[in-house]
């Protein structure tokens, strides 16, 4: 756990020293309860929930049609993976965040990825793997071998990873203290309750619903700002 916090300290550190981060922190904590810092948190969390979640459930399908021995092997190098590239991306985030045009490119993939989880909510049937709850009502096909499995195991973490930080930093982005914790939620939550998560997500199929309806939210609002932010948006190109 120290090591997600040093992490998303890295991943932050154009806003300056470490001390200027915490700092970030504490001011965006402080004042959690005006509407907007809630109202980032409260996305960033349930951001972090569902992407977790669903980042379990599709590494579990895909890995379903495999031997225990490789399927286990699939699905514990899905989870490195995710987290491995949760940090790449979150180190970047930043940066990223400052290209013109990126805001708006990332809110189009977020409206995808709202498509995508509206069709894995009324699912067709799949194998499903013991080790993961829920997987075996995504409509995700498992792979027919080892090295197919973990192919199309890294392309997907590399969506899911890229869609669940540009979700954070969307919602966040004018506090970068939340922005910075739920960076480290969104690692934690991936190594630690990944699992855990796919399962209430299928027991209890409103969480996914209130999910999705706060990333269609984020993903219509960086569209916006993705055309008129006076720094970043699309509009800027053409004054």
């Amino acid at each position: 756990m120290i090591d997600l916090f040093a992490t998303a300290a890295v991943a932050a550190q154009d806003m300056g020293s470490p001390a200027d981060i915490w700092g970030h922190i504490v001011h965006d904590f402080s004042n959690i309860t005006s509407p907007s810092a809630l109202a980032a948190f409260g996305q960033v969390l349930m951001i972090d929930i569902l992407l977790a979640g669903d980042n379990a459930i599709v590494v579990g399908a895909l890995a379903a049609g495999l031997p225990a021995a490789q399927r286990k092997k699939v699905i514990l190098i899905g989870i490195i993976a995710a987290l491995v590239l949760r940090i790449g991306f979150a180190l970047v985030v930043s940066q990223l965040m400052q290209i013109v045009g990126l805001i708006l490119a990332g809110g189009l993939l977020l409206l995808w990825v709202s498509w995508k989880m509206w069709r894995e909510l009324h699912p067709a049937g799949s194998a499903g793997s013991p080790e993961v709850d829920g997987d075996q009502d995504s409509g995700v096909r498992s792979a027919k071998s080892f090295a197919a499995a973990a192919w199309a195991v890294a392309v997907a973490d590399v969506s899911m990873s890229l869609d669940n930080v540009l979700a954070v930093a969307g919602a966040a982005r004018d506090h970068p203290g939340i922005l910075i914790i739920g960076l480290i939620l969104s690692v934690a939550l991936m190594g630690i309750a990944a699992n855990i998560i796919a399962k209430y997500i299928e027991r209890f199929r409103w969480i996914a619903y209130i999910g999705l309806a706060v990333i269609i939210y984020v993903a219509v609002k960086m569209i916006y700002e993705g055309f008129i932010d006076h720094q970043v948006g699309i509009l800027t190109l053409f004054n």
